[in-house]
């Protein structure tokens, strides 16, 4: 038996030439959230995920090897199982302050290649996407809309850079 979802190729045509590629410039706990900062050279936007997804999405990107399969581990194995390949993430638009995103797999089976588009959550799509070295995009009309945060995530890692070099100066023996 061979699991078919529904496509929407015409879309996936028409989505190629209107997406930004972008990649994860930062992972930063905000609170009681943690801040997704994703962009390119010319912008950085913000996506907030709980801090458990977070943490997964720092996991794919550290390689952290796991004692045990998590969630997404699992996905990829079912997809492994079935010979569906992630092919790219789309994360499309932005509507009352939640971000939505479309996850494209190709199956192959006997009977044939199939493009796959499925509706998923960024976070989601962010993390299977950097699992399997996948490239994430985002609609070239989203993009325009978000606000830059390039500033913020400098600001943030300059912090960061300064707190490591206080650090590292009252922990240097003195002689």
């Amino acid at each position: 038996m061979w699991l078919v979802f529904t496509t929407r190729i015409a879309y996936i045509k028409t989505m190629k030439n209107e997406v930004i590629p972008v990649e994860i410039k930062g992972v930063v706990p905000m609170g009681n959230t943690c801040a997704i900062f994703i962009g390119n050279d010319s912008k950085v936007f913000v996506i907030n995920v709980d801090p458990q997804m977070a943490a997964i999405i720092s996991m794919f990107i550290n390689e952290t090897p796991k004692e045990r399969p998590l969630t997404h581990d699992l996905i990829n194995n079912i997809f492994k199982a079935f010979n569906i390949t992630v092919e790219r993430v789309v994360i499309t638009e932005l509507r009352k302050s939640t971000y939505y995103a479309r996850l494209i797999l190709k199956a192959e089976n006997e009977l044939g290649m199939k493009i796959v588009e499925l509706d998923a959550r960024p976070s989601d799509c962010i993390a299977l996407a950097i699992a399997n070295k996948r490239p994430i995009y985002v609609s070239a009309t989203l993009f325009e809309e978000v606000e830059d945060m390039s500033e913020l995530l400098d600001q943030i890692n300059q912090a960061r850079e300064d707190s490591e070099d206080s650090q590292g100066e009252s922990g240097e023996e003195k002689v």
